[in-house]
């Protein structure tokens, strides 16, 4: 399947970093996250990538067409389409498409668009989470499921307290929000063509399209319990390398098998 990644964020709350290069180039292990995520997604033979570029993506666009070199064995290039050779001989086939500096999800999808007209099912995902899914039996589940989109759902990591209160403002409860039980949207979407049919200009993915999936009950969340994590700030950049000086890096699921 094709997999669309968003790439063109503008990542203010990772400013430190973001100054200089998009959120999906900031380094994880001293390569852009954008490279784990796609790697993630070529182990499950998911290879041929669709990259959405909005705010910096000069930075992208001279990552894949000329400094490689370091993180891949070798690339070749046919107009916008960049082959890029693996040292484990994976291929990644690269599509490099300007979607505009202030678009929002939706709009990138659509612009890319045309690009999946030959695929009846598709992959789409953020570009600033990384995740240990088993991303062949969510696809399975998904398409056992016949719906028209899907996404995964992760409890949330973050060190905000979710609060329960009476109408007069006594406090009921509080707990650390991954302990409260609720789920948050963690991205990794399966979406059928007709995803467009519920799309129109100028909205943003997840609110009036996602609606209306809801409506027809054709919107599909997969509960993942596992690994999951998105660099949002300075604070998950920090974990994330934490993680990286220890070796515990859950997310590379092509070193495990």
């Amino acid at each position: 399947m094709k997999v669309v990644l968003f790439c063109g964020g503008l990542g203010t709350r990772l400013r430190e970093y973001t100054d200089t290069v998009p959120k999906s180039m900031v380094p994880v292990c001293e390569k852009p996250m954008l490279w784990h995520l796609m790697r993630y997604y070529a182990h499950f033979g998911h290879n041929r990538f669709i990259l959405c570029l909005g705010y910096k993506g000069d930075v992208i666009r001279d990552y894949f067409t000329q400094g490689v070199e370091d993180d891949f064995v070798e690339l070749t290039r046919q107009g916008e389409t960049v082959d890029i050779c693996c040292e484990d001989g994976t291929t990644l086939q690269v599509n490099l498409v300007e979607t505009g500096e202030n678009a929002n999800i939706a709009q990138r999808l659509l612009a890319v668009k045309s690009y999946l007209a030959d695929s009846p099912v598709f992959l789409a995902n953020y570009s600033d989470g990384l995740a240990d899914l088993p991303l062949d039996r969510y696809i399975d589940y998904v398409q056992s499921q016949n719906k028209t989109a899907a996404f995964v759902s992760v409890k949330p990591t973050s060190s905000f307290h979710a609060v329960s209160f009476t109408a007069d403002g006594v406090v009921k409860h509080i707990k650390p929000a991954s302990k409260a039980g609720f789920w948050i949207n963690g991205g990794f979407f399966v979406f059928k063509q007709a995803i467009f049919d519920y799309m129109q200009a100028g909205e943003e993915l997840v609110d009036e399209p996602f609606d209306r999936l809801i409506e027809k009950q054709q919107l599909l969340a997969f509960a993942h319990e596992g690994f999951w994590a998105c660099m949002d700030t300075p604070k998950d950049k920090f974990a994330f390398d934490e993680r990286c000086r220890q070796q515990d890096m859950p997310w590379q699921v092509w070193l495990k098998d």
